[in-house]
């Protein structure tokens, strides 16, 4: 009887193995790679699975969640030979463990080693002002050649991104000297620009001067033709004693403005100066 119920509590100690063995729960963020006699036979997802105790085990427990690879940095050269230090960080999960588990040993490693080829490769092929000035285009078309190349991994690379492309210390110093020239050069123009205007400006204002001074003499021109052609128009009407007239008024003004100047303390006045003011009082009596 008492090697009955050893046996008895054998055997029940063997079916509890066996059920323990058999059902399997998976956390949500897990999968389970399920090996049977060594070779792969299914995938457990997140729950209750059942597997055959003794026969099947769980070989690997991959996470799925988001993973990110420590940021890296390399060296990449661009077309016009000028080097970089490109920074890069990825992330990453894997969607199918049964592929990462059995072809690729070192899955950080092997992300890393791919990102840093592709990015030498794509900045390979342009030039520093491209890739300086196109960074996000450059990031989708890393982002895209990573996906496609570790999508036999099982994996699907969920962010790439470029963080920072640093120039090396002599091409810093190189550019720097380019940029310091390039504002002496615009600061060059600006000024001769502005002496240029300033040139163009004082010579309008002097050809507007002129041309003020040439409207006003045609106009003082034109005033001595309109008192020319009354005087002529005069004297065409009157005759000779018109002429005489204004001969005798210019001889008087000129005799007034000598007797005006300053300093003179004694006017000599000649004979027919003395005549001319007889004539032209005579004629302003008879007018």
């Amino acid at each position: 009887m008492a090697g009955g119920s050893i046996v008895f509590l054998a055997l029940a100690a063997l079916i509890v193995i066996a059920l323990f063995k058999a059902v399997r729960i998976v956390p949500q963020s897990m999968k389970y790679v399920v090996e049977r006699f060594g070779r792969l036979h299914t995938v457990l997802g997140p729950g209750i699975n059942f597997t055959v105790p003794f026969l099947d085990r769980v070989a690997h427990k991959v996470s799925v969640l988001e993973r990110q690879l420590p940021t890296a940095h390399q060296d990449a050269i661009t077309t016009d030979n000028v080097l970089l230090k490109v920074e890069t960080s990825v992330f990453y999960r894997i969607t199918e463990p049964e592929k990462t588990v059995y072809r690729i040993r070192d899955v950080d490693a092997a992300i890393a080693t791919t990102v840093a080829g592709i990015v030498r490769s794509e900045i390979g092929k342009m030039e520093l002002d491209h890739v300086q000035s196109n960074r996000n285009e450059l990031t989708a078309q890393i982002r895209e050649h990573v996906r496609a190349m570790v999508d036999e991994w099982g994996i699907e690379v969920t962010r790439a991104e470029i963080l920072d492309v640093a120039l090396d210390e002599a091409t810093r110093h190189a550019m720097l000297q380019q940029l310091n020239a390039e504002r002496a050069r615009r600061a060059m123009v600006m000024e001769a620009e502005g002496k240029k205007a300033a040139v163009s400006l004082n010579a309008e204002g002097e050809l507007y001067a002129a041309e003020q001074q040439a409207k006003a003499r045609r106009v003082l021109a034109d005033a001595e033709a309109y008192a020319t052609g009354v005087i002529a128009a005069a004297i065409k009407e009157n005759g000779i004693e018109a002429a005489q007239y204004q001969v005798a008024l210019k001889q008087v003004e000129a005799l007034t403005a000598v007797g005006q100047g300053e300093g003179k303390q004694l006017v000599i006045v000649p004979a027919s100066a003395l005549d001319a003011f007889a004539n032209a009082f005579g004629m302003l009596k008879g007018r």
